[in-house]
């Protein structure tokens, strides 16, 4: 995976949490050591702290986990082929893999996938000492023309090692997520038309203000979302909320 050469260094709120991000990568200081951050691609990432590794809605086949550690623990948040690919599943091994899923998806994966866990909207339990939340994300109008109807598929909170971590999935600027509360890193979509624009996921961020968001899942169907655009909305709102620019579409 090709590297973005930058680096960002500054404190958020107190000098006891501090994110730093190099080559691409973002790590989180956390309680005891670091959660590091390395994006894929699309809505695929690997969340690593210490020798705990999470894959989210793993795609792009065996030559996209190349070089990276094997996962301990998989979240998939819903049907879609961006998100759910049984074959990139196989080629990394998930087969016998802890895999987090909605019902929809667990319905999809078969008997050989042997340690599959269904969370549903508000389900909360921890695996491998990682506390999970599954949060709703849907398309308004929710209705039946709905590409994400409510109660589908999962957006989930992690807190690992005493930070919580968010991750949006396929979701429009919704009540729950304006809800939300002391998130200190969220990963939200933006891309048009599966999900919301540049200014519904500024307006939601703008609400619920995380410590730091990462935009992700941001190629849509004519194109890459304006993240820069979204940066300098957020950055400007007077919220204290830092955005990072990762680069998933090495």
């Amino acid at each position: 995976m090709k590297s973005l050469p930058v680096i960002f260094f500054w404190c958020l709120m107190s000098f006891s949490t501090i994110i730093v991000a190099q080559d691409n990568t973002l790590d989180l200081l956390s309680a005891n050591g670091k959660i590091t951050i390395t994006p894929i691609q699309h809505a695929t990432m690997m969340l690593q702290h210490g020798d705990k590794v999470i894959f989210t809605d793993p795609n792009g086949g065996a030559g996209a986990f190349e070089g990276l550690p094997k996962p301990s623990l998989i979240l998939i948040t819903d049907i879609h082929g961006d998100h759910f690919n049984i074959e990139t599943l196989r080629a990394i091994g998930a087969e016998n893999i802890a895999i987090i899923a909605p019902d929809a998806v667990a319905k999809k994966l078969g008997g050989d996938f042997k340690e599959v866990t269904v969370m549903a909207i508000g389900d909360a339990l921890e695996v491998q000492g990682v506390n999970l939340e599954a949060i709703p994300m849907y398309n308004l109008p929710d209705d039946e023309t709905s590409r994400h109807p409510k109660g589908r598929g999962n957006g989930y909170i992690l807190t690992m090692d005493k930070k919580r971590i968010y991750i949006s999935g396929d979701t429009e600027d919704i009540n729950e997520m304006r809800e939300l509360k002391k998130i200190d890193l969220a990963f939200v979509c933006m891309n048009l038309p599966y999900t919301m624009d540049v200014d519904g996921a500024a307006d939601a961020v703008i609400a619920f203000r995380p410590r730091m968001v990462v935009p992700y899942h941001y190629r849509g169907k004519n194109g890459l979302s304006a993240i820069k655009r979204f940066k300098t909305i957020v950055e400007e709102s007077g919220t204290n909320v830092r955005v990072m620019l990762l680069n998933w579409y090495p």
